[in-house]
């Protein structure tokens, strides 16, 4: 068992990453790993007024990415870096863009606040794509697909959704679309709303819940640092992944929606898939390009925002 919950970032995953990395050629997205496209050259040109063209003006896009959830965006307490597959997702855009990526720490509850005031240019923060939510912003087309599951101690009884019931205590952050998720499957279950998941982890060590449902990524680095959990039941929900921007913006998006695309032609998306994700679970990955937006879309009706 953990003794310090608080260290689940900057403890042993961390150390695993780090080694994975170093297996892998190095810790960013671009062409150091060969995850990038490997373009060099002249600076690629975009229409004037554009976003694109704006953000080359700046030298830089600010992304919002999660600081605390290996294996898609987690800090490296030896660097100060934050690495993880949404991470190098975001240098190869900014790769494609000619410009520098600059990553600040986006929680569940604040991404879509972050894209609306303008802190953040884009975010790559395990966001589902949602028709609530594209109700506020807009999605590029899924770059990855996760699935809902249950994570509990080994020793625990419970095996599935069907066993969190009334006195069950159940962890999930603020914001997710597992607040939906659990009120309609486990609606007796009483539900701990955080803003981060490692304080799910941090609470499902000191016997606080018992215990934490999100995505099956997600939940999968937490078995890394803590091998006494595992995963129990059947996948809940499909939970496609996108790039949000900004609502409106249908250059941007266009421009994103090729950046990914490249990524699934060049083999970059594979080498991601098994850096950051397969090389842990042993399991290959349901295929992002075989979904569109329109698609992912219609697995989460609209509910609240319109």
């Amino acid at each position: 068992m953990r003794t310090n919950n608080t260290r689940w970032v900057t403890g042993g995953l961390v150390a695993v990453m780090l080694i994975a990395a170093a297996c892998g050629g190095g810790g960013d997205g671009g062409g150091g790993d060969g995850a990038g496209s490997g373009d060099s050259g002249a600076q690629p040109q975009f229409d004037a007024g554009t976003t694109m063209a704006e953000l080359q003006d700046k030298g830089k896009v600010i992304i919002g990415v999660k600081y605390d959830v290996p294996p898609f965006g987690f800090k490296n307490p030896q660097t100060g870096e934050v690495e993880g597959f949404d991470v190098d997702m975001g240098k190869i855009v900014a790769e494609k863009l000619g410009v520098e990526p600059e990553f600040v720490e986006a929680i569940t509850d604040n991404r879509i606040p972050f894209l609306e005031d303008g802190t953040v240019d884009l975010i790559l923060s395990t966001m589902t794509i949602t028709t609530d939510r594209d109700a506020e912003i807009d999605y590029s087309r899924p770059y990855f697909i996760a699935h809902g599951r249950i994570l509990v101690p080994k020793s625990s009884d419970i095996k599935g959704i069907e066993d969190l019931t009334a006195g069950t205590r159940v962890c999930t952050a603020l914001g997710s679309t597992y607040e939906t998720t659990l009120s309609k499957q486990a609606p007796k279950a009483e539900l701990e709303l955080v803003d981060s998941y490692s304080e799910c982890t941090e609470l499902l060590g000191n016997g606080a819940i018992d215990a934490i449902s999100t995505d099956d990524v997600i939940l999968t680095g937490m078995i890394i640092q803590d091998d006494s959990l595992h995963m129990v039941g059947d996948r809940l929900t499909v939970e496609p992944y996108g790039i949000g921007l900004p609502d409106g913006d249908s250059e941007l998006q266009q421009f994103l929606d090729g950046v990914v695309e490249e990524t699934f032609d060049n083999g970059a998306w594979d080498r991601l898939y098994q850096k950051w994700v397969g090389r842990y679970t042993g399991e290959p990955a349901d295929d992002p390009a075989k979904m569109t937006l329109d698609q992912a879309l219609k697995l989460f009706p609209c509910e609240e925002t319109c």
